[in-house]
Formats: C-alpha cells, sequence, structure tokens
C-alpha cells in the first residue's frame, strides 16, 4: 500500500537499508518465473501487518496481470487482499520466524479487481532472505485452461493425439483415442502395426503402406482406414502424423493424431443416397412427362390450325409450358357434326401429369362421341360429370369446359360450360364477354344443373374460346386479365387470320407463364 511506504517504522527502514535490495533484483532479473522479494511490514507493535515487493523477476504477476518491477513497492495486501489470515499467509510468518522453507499446496482465490472476479490457482514455495522472504508463485490457471481446451477440441472433434518413442519402444495416447478404438485404457495403448486385428480386411493394404511410409521410410501420413468396434460397429477412422528423423533419416518418434469420422462418412452416405433417390426420382418424371407429351401430341396433333367449319372461319392455338414436368390437361375439338353443324369445345382438366393427360383425351372423345349422336349439350355436360366423379384414377378431380354447337341455317350458336370462362364476343368494334348459363365444373357435384344458351351470329361477328392461362398473372387480379384480353382482341380485330396469333404475341409472355395455354378463335363472314 501506498501509506505503508511513507510510514513504515524506523526500525523497517533502517533493517531495508541493510539489505541490498539492488543486489537482489540483479539476481531475479536472470531468474525464469515469477519470483518477488517480499519485506515485512510490521505495526506499533512489532507484529508483521503486511509484505512489501521489494524486488520482482519480470515474469512475475499477479491477478491483475501487473508483471516485473511493476510489482516493485506494492504491497501482498494491494496485490492479493484475499491471502492474510491464510495457510499462505502463515507460511511466510513461519518462514520468518523460523527460518525453515515453506512450500504450500497448490490452492484457489478469488480476487475482484475493477468489479471484474477471478478465480486463480497457485503453488507458492518461500524461504528466507536477509530478514525478508524469496517467493516464487506457479500460475496453474494457464496450463489448466490449455488443458482443459486441448481436451474440449478432442473431444468436439473427435480425435485424440499419440506420440510413440521409437527408441524407447514406447506409446502414449490420449483418452479420446481409446474411446475412439473402444479400447480399455487399462490394456494399454496399441502401436500401429498391431491395428490389423481391428482393420476390415479391405482396407489392409492401406494400412501396411501407411506403416511403410511412417515407419520405414519417415514420411507424414493422412490416411482413413475402417475399423471394427468392440460393439461390432464399423467405424471410419483417419490417421494424421510425422515422423522425428534423426541424422541419418531414420524415425525415431512418432507423433500424430486419430479422428473418428464415422457421423461425418454417415452423413455423406446419407447426402449420396438422397442424391440417387433425387436423379432416380428425376428420371421416373422425365419420363413421364415424355410419355405424356406424346400422348397429349398424339391427342392435339397440330399446335396451331385454321378450320373452315359450316361458314365459320376457326383458328386454334394450343400452346403448353415450353420447360418443366408438368404437362397439363388443356385441350378442344373442332369438327363438322353430321347434321352439318359444328361442334366448337374448349375444356381444362385440374392438375398436371398423365392423369390430367388420360383424363383430358377421356372427356375430349367421349364429348365429342356424344355429340356426333345428336345428345343435347346440356345431357353430355351431366355425362361427362357423371363419368369423371366414378374415374378412380381421378379420384377428387376436376375439369372446366365450354362447349358449343352451330347451326348454320339459323346461324345460331347454342352453348353450355361447366364453371369455364366466359367467350369474349367481339361485334361491331366492341368487346364484351357474355353471359354464361348455369353450370358447375365437372366433378365438384354429384347432381348438377346444366343449361343452355343461345346466340345467333352476325356478318363481322368474331368469338373467342380460351383457357385460363392467357389471362391469368401471377399476383394479379384476374378482372384486370379480363380487361386486357378484350382490348387484345379489338385491337388485333383487323388482322384478319392473324387475329389469334396478335392475341397471344401481345398476352403471353415466358417468364410469367404458369399454364398451358389453348384458345380457339370463331370468325363469321355472313
Amino acid at each position: 500500500m501506498t501509506g505503508d511506504r511513507d510510514e513504515a517504522p524506523a526500525a523497517e527502514r533502517d533493517q531495508a537499508a541493510e539489505v541490498p535490495v539492488s543486489a537482489v533484483q540483479a539476481v531475479l532479473d536472470g531468474l525464469p518465473g515469477s519470483v518477488v522479494f517480499l519485506l515485512p511490514v510490521r505495526g506499533a507493535d512489532g507484529a508483521v501487518t503486511d509484505f512489501r515487493i521489494a524486488a520482482a523477476s519480470p515474469d512475475a504477476v499477479d491477478v491483475a496481470s501487473r508483471e516485473g518491477r511493476a510489482l516493485v513497492g506494492l504491497s501482498i495486501r494491494e496485490t492479493y487482499p484475499t491471502v492474510a489470515g491464510t495457510d499462505l499467509w502463515r507460511g511466510y510468518l513461519r518462514v520468518l520466524e523460523t527460518g525453515t522453507r515453506y512450500e504450500g499446496d497448490p490452492f484457489e482465490y478469488e480476487e475482484v479487481l475493477a468489479g471484474v472476479p477471478r478465480l486463480s490457482r497457485f503453488t507458492v514455495r518461500a524461504a528466507a532472505c536477509r530478514g525478508g522472504l524469496i517467493v516464487s508463485w506457479v500460475r496453474l490457471d494457464s496450463s489448466d485452461r490449455e488443458r482443459r481446451r486441448l481436451e474440449a477440441m478432442q473431444r468436439l472433434g473427435s480425435m485424440g493425439w499419440v506420440d510413440r518413442d521409437l527408441v524407447r519402444n514406447t506409446i502414449t495416447w490420449s483418452d479420446e483415442v481409446y474411446a475412439i478404438f473402444g479400447r480399455d485404457p487399462a490394456l494399454g495403448p496399441l502401436r500401429l502395426e498391431e491395428l490389423s486385428g481391428l482393420v476390415v480386411p479391405e482396407d489392409l493394404p492401406t494400412l501396411r503402406r501407411t506403416v511403410k511410409r511412417l515407419l520405414g521410410e519417415g514420411r507424414p501420413v493422412d490416411q482413413v482406414f475402417r475399423i471394427t468396434g468392440p460393439d461390432g460397429e464399423l467405424r471410419h477412422v483417419r490417421f494424421v502424423a510425422e515422423a522425428e528423423v534423426d541424422v541419418h533419416g531414420a524415425p525415431v518418434a512418432v507423433h500424430g493424431f486419430f479422428q473418428n469420422l464415422t457421423a461425418a462418412k454417415r452423413a455423406e452416405q446419407r447426402l449420396l443416397d438422397q442424391e440417387r433417390a433425387a436423379l432416380v426420382q428425376d428420371g421416373l418424371l422425365t419420363a413421364e412427362r415424355e410419355l405424356a407429351a406424346r400422348l397429349q401430341h398424339a391427342l392435339l396433333p397440330l399446335p396451331q390450325q385454321s378450320l373452315h367449319l359450316a361458314g365459320l372461319t376457326v383458328h386454334v392455338a394450343y400452346h403448353p409450358l415450353p420447360e418443366g414436368l408438368n404437362v397439363g390437361g388443356d385441350w378442344y375439338s373442332a369438327i363438322e357434326l353430321p347434321d352439318g353443324s359444328a361442334l366448337l369445345v374448349v375444356g381444362d382438366v385440374a392438375g398436371h401429369g398423365l392423369d390430367a393427360v388420360a383424363t383430358m383425351a377421356q372427356l375430349r372423345f367421349t364429348a365429342k362421341g356424344m355429340a356426333i349422336t345428336g345428345t343435347p349439350l346440356p345431357r353430355i355436360l351431366a355425362r361427362l360429370n357423371t363419368l369423371l366423379l366414378h374415374s378412380p384414377e381421378r379420384d377428387g378431380g376436376t375439369a372446366t369446359m365450354i362447349m358449343g354447337r352451330y347451326e348454320p341455317a339459323a346461324r345460331a350458336l347454342t352453348w353450355v360450360q361447366a364453371g369455364h370462362l366466359p367467350p369474349l364476343l367481339l361485334r361491331q368494334g366492341e368487346a364484351r364477354f357474355l353471359r354464361a348459363p348455369d353450370g358447375v365444373l365437372l366433378g365438384a357435384v354429384a347432381a348438377p344443373r346444366y343449361a343452355a344458351a343461345t346466340l345467333r351470329l352476325q356478318p363481322g361477328d368474331q368469338l373467342l374460346l380460351y383457357t385460363d392461362g392467357l389471362i391469368e398473372k401471377p399476383g394479379e387480379d384476374i378482372d384486370e386479365g379480363f380487361r386486357r384480353l378484350a382490348r387484345s382482341l379489338v385491337g388485333c380485330a383487323g388482322d384478319g387470320a392473324g387475329v389469334l396469333q396478335g392475341i397471344l404475341d401481345g398476352l403471353l409472355d415466358p417468364d410469367l407463364r404458369r399454364d398451358d395455354v389453348c384458345a380457339l378463335h370463331v370468325a363469321f363472314d355472313g
């Protein structure tokens, strides 16, 4: 303490003057470790109340990390406030009184410096010297921390170190190596050559090459081999080591580590299995798409065509998604019936893939067959609904559809719909969507009601049937899609045979498309 320096009794000052402190400091300057020279501080009654650090070695350090000569002048109570009254303190006093050397057991104590508690561990030796004490402090904290860190690193990394002295024929394993090999530490370590009893037969050549390279040639090794644990478990063990050699290049010592890679290898195998499964699934999906595409092309052979039916000019376009595995169920029919009328159909099966294509084929050909036999349009939809409800391969599946029969003598288009988007009529330069008759989507309910509506065509009329892929965009209200389609038909109406293509070019964005598109444009010239 600073006050101790100013107010020490005269007897102490006289004693200190007789002690060649500078000579002691010169000796301590050449010593390794933490060593200090302490002089007693006595009270008025002559009893020792403290010790003052009169000299210190360069490596001397207190719990506050003050080092060397920065400690000189400080008192023990300043540097280690909790030492007073302990066995160490009593040991100091005993050495001072009797001259007997003191060596204490390792001890721990907590200091609070700058408001931060810190637990330190020391072992201390003290010897009498010229009225004071020569004290050496060995801090055990750093070595303990390093040991704990090394143990934690070995445990977390599933690795353990190995040292082998080839001259003395001794070998040392850390505890983790015993755990890696499942070996009782009481049995002692194994030499590298003795691991052949644990290594699987397929890896024995690898082990022999490793032994030869390391012990025979003195070259470093980094090798993984498999062993069988005591429980029969297959373990993947990595061995990394290097050899110390003598002046002749012969190995005299080996230092390295074993690492258990079993968990990493299992994770790697799981990833490989998942990758293989993904490749198989990708192959199956690709095959399914190719099959669905061939079936779809067989049913809808022409992506775009023009027809003349019963006095109508009909342009049809079908555009599947350009890429991906989802083949859709959009479809159309445009044929002339035996009585001279024309059948116009556009449909959309919910879903994608083989099931959607198969359902599309079923609906397309059934509707065409019933129309050819003269079945009324509402009854056709009702029977298609029943057919869809009782198709086991389409359990819960649905479809939309719009179908019209045009009778040229009456210039009348009778049409029905099942949950489909309304037709768009262009008449005298004005586009409007037709009001749909009753009809829910196919496969939704067991007893639906389907009604028919009739439109009488006038010269110059244009009519557009389409699927939702033509107007829908992600995140956009469908009403905006309807308005955009109406504007497009008005703008392209004068393009003659290019009306439908102009609509498609103006509305389809390859980057935003999420569905197939099917459209049927009808022109009546009168």
